[in-house]
């Protein structure tokens, strides 16, 4: 607990370096705030000369670490004005003049207050403990080795700041050399206490003072006796952070209800002219067999698809929920007036102009218009939205009917109209298509809230650039999480540590890496790819929830029982180890050159009898919790017989309450692409031509499971 005065204490501090015009703390000033938040740091001494050196390296006794103080001098050892394990006064005295020569060569304006004398640190294992500010999540915390190879090995995690203390100490089993800490090769274990409450601590101060953008404890030497930061650099933000507005959880699910289930839709642009969007969104609508009213809005036109036309949307009666714009930029301001006057609770803005083409001036506009009535914007710059269980396809696009379970919704254009030609092409039924372009308001975690309650969702897939609000996605992605899996593509992952940094966790701390710790803690299944985003979606209702994780493939060809095998250990599943008395029951169906274990080779000349005693077997045992088919085309199995025996198996265990994960790979000439299809078709996942496809859709069944607790 960090008493008031500890508190007021830092703030009187960062107040004055601000007044100085600074933003960033010298040694001495990062001293204070570690005291004041019990941060463990060495003790230590300001000299402003040689003589005061010497004098405070005899007080503080054995080695001792000198280190310029210079607000001008961020990276001391970039500048030469560190020297470790110094001893004695003659060793003090050269260190003194050889550091401060150093660094009037290396900057030579530099401001230079005098030099830190510290204590050395007995050894130990060198870690980093940070915090930075980041542009979509706010505070976040890192952990990770240290010193000065942390940049190089980049082995570090994340946590939204604050950090409870079980969070803390989850973050030191998140690393790859979780292990060191633990101990290894007869070296004694760190002690984690201290380690977490000093994540806990940091966390903690970066949550009561948001002007500080980052901290970095770098290194932190971790030993048995305790954790002691060597260093501690805090920086302070150049400007505030823009606060963006927030609604409760039942104001969300108000106007996301209105937008996704609207009893009446105005389209202002209308228009009768082929070619024009207005027209186009007008035929979808009506051609859709959206059953609640439609109101063409154009001033000019009397009517628009045999519909009364209206010179403005205040003059339609009744309540209006939605207003699908039509019109260009330039005219969507004083359109979005009227909408505001009429009290419509949704602008969905297909024009573009906007702030992706450096408009912002205009899209800031809008955006103060809307809040001023309180109507939510969806774009600008967007394909529109589709609703297919209200039979509404509020878009200029080709219509699309089928209705499902899944929630589909993307930041580009491109990329749904690539989730639309996907779903076509496999016939995966939808709840929504949602394009969100500019994300002026309405953005993830709004349509996430609402996917999360909506009943006829099953499966939420996002493709995303980046998070206006990360905090309220997480958020919703918590609530959502444990009732339905929410899967995510992130793009620009290859952009990440690109900018610049003026500590090492700010360095490490590139967009990508903390999106990936973040959304990963937040039970998000992140796709690598748009074709993984669109089968995991695809996949995930199909799919039932696995019981256990004992993994057993079955197959007809050896390599692809070793490529199964590779892709189940790459997706962080587990093949069951096949205890005496089911290895003996699976031989008693195989031929002799057959092999049993796991996988179980049954051999590609098999006639469909074995396949099926197999999969029965691997369906009747309840030690086993999800079945990986290899299947290889044979004229004495051929595919569609092979699909119609899995499917068919399978059902009459599900019929008997027995209900498993299956997912098949099958090789073979093109026929298998229609059994893959039949299979699907029937709760079974699969795949033509890879084997590695199915694994990854029960992968991330099986991580959904986990974060859902589901699977223990």
């Amino acid at each position: 607990m960090v008493e008031s005065q500890d508190r007021e204490r830092v703030r009187e501090l960062l107040d004055s370096v601000r007044a100085a015009g600074r933003d960033a703390l010298t040694a001495p000033e990062g001293r204070i705030v570690a005291d004041a938040y019990g941060i463990a740091v060495p003790g230590e001494e300001l000299a402003q000369d040689v003589d005061e050196a010497v004098a405070h390296a005899g007080r503080l006794g054995g080695p001792v670490v000198l280190k310029i103080v210079s607000p001008d001098v961020l990276h001391k050892t970039d500048a030469g004005g560190v020297v470790v394990g110094v001893e004695g006064a003659s060793e003090v005295r050269a260190a003194f003049h050889r550091i401060t020569e150093n660094v009037r060569a290396y900057a030579p304006g530099a401001r230079i207050d005098g030099v830190q004398v510290q204590q050395l640190v007995p050894p130990g294992q060198e870690v980093i403990i940070g915090a930075v500010t980041d542009p979509a999540f706010g505070k976040v915390v890192a952990f990770g080795l240290g010193g000065v190879l942390v940049e190089v090995f980049k082995d570090i995690t994340f946590r939204l700041a604050p950090v409870t203390a079980d969070e803390a100490r989850s973050m030191l089993d998140s690393i790859g050399a979780a292990e060191i800490l633990r101990g290894v090769r007869g070296a004694p274990p760190v002690d984690r206490r201290a380690l977490a409450e000093q994540i806990r601590r940091v966390s903690r101060l970066v949550t009561d003072f948001p002007e500080i953008a980052e901290v970095d404890l770098n290194p932190v030497i971790a030993s048995p006796e305790g954790a002691v930061a060597a260093d501690i650099r805090v920086l302070l933000a150049a400007e505030a952070v823009r606060v963006r507005r927030s609604y409760s959880r039942e104001e969300i699910l108000v106007s996301m209800r209105r937008l996704m289930e609207p009893r009446s839709v105005a389209v202002i642009g209308a228009s009768n002219e082929q070619g024009k969007i207005g027209n186009s969104v007008m035929r979808n609508l009506v051609d859709g067999g959206f059953s609640g009213e439609i109101h063409p809005v154009n001033p000019r036109a009397g009517d628009v698809l045999g519909r009364t036309a209206y010179r403005s949307v205040t003059d339609v009666p009744g309540a209006v929920d939605v207003a699908v714009f039509a019109i260009p930029a330039e005219l969507v301001a004083p359109a979005l007036e009227e909408v505001g006057r009429k009290g419509v609770a949704n602008a969905v803005l297909i024009p573009s102009g906007f702030a992706e083409t450096g408009a912002q001036a205009l899209q800031d506009e809008i955006v103060a218009i809307a809040e001023r009535y309180g109507v939510r914007l969806l774009g600008p710059n967007i394909y529109g939205y589709y609703a297919t269980w209200q039979n509404l396809c509020a878009t200029f696009c080709t219509p699309y009917d089928v209705r499902g379970g899944v929630a589909l919704t993307s930041q580009s254009g491109g990329i749904g109209m690539a989730i639309l030609g996907f779903a076509r092409a496999t016939q995966t039924g939808v709840s929504a298509i949602v394009g969100l372009g500019n994300k002026s308001d309405i953005d993830e975690d709004d349509l996430l809230t609402w996917f999360g309650e909506d009943p006829r969702t099953q499966c939420v897939a996002m493709h995303l650039e980046d998070l206006k609000d990360g905090r309220a996605f997480v958020e919703a992605a918590r609530a959502t999480v444990p009732k339905k899996p929410v899967v995510v593509l992130k793009a620009g992952r290859t952009g990440a540590g690109a900018r610049a940094a003026g500590s090492h966790t700010g360095a490490l701390a590139g967009d990508d890496a903390v999106y990936d710790d973040i959304l990963r803690q937040a039970g998000v299944i992140r796709a690598p790819g748009l074709n993984e985003m669109l089968e995991y979606a695809r996949a995930l209702p199909v799919l039932p929830t696995p019981l256990g994780d004992n993994v057993v493939v079955i197959t007809g060809a050896g390599g692809s029982g070793v490529l199964l095998s590779d892709a189940i250990v790459d997706n962080g599943l587990s093949l069951m180890e096949i205890p005496p008395d089911l290895d003996t029951a699976f031989k008693a169906f195989i031929p002799p050159f057959g092999a049993a274990g796991n996988p179980i080779d049954i051999t590609g000349g098999e006639p469909p009898s074995t396949y099926e005693a197999t999969i029965r077997l691997g369906m009747a045992d309840e030690r086993i919790h999800a079945l990986v088919l290899g299947y290889w085309h044979t004229i004495v199995t051929p595919p569609m017989v092979f699909a119609e025996l899995t499917a068919r198996v399978v059902q009459e265990f599900r019929d008997r309450g027995i209900v498993k994960p299956v997912v098949a790979s099958l090789a073979g000439d093109t026929e298998v692409e229609e059994a893959c299809a039949y299979l699907f078709e029937r709760g079974v996942v699969a795949y033509p031509y890879t084997t590695e496809k199915p694994v990854a859709a029960l992968g991330a069944k099986y991580r959904w499971a986990r974060a859902a607790g589901l699977l223990t």
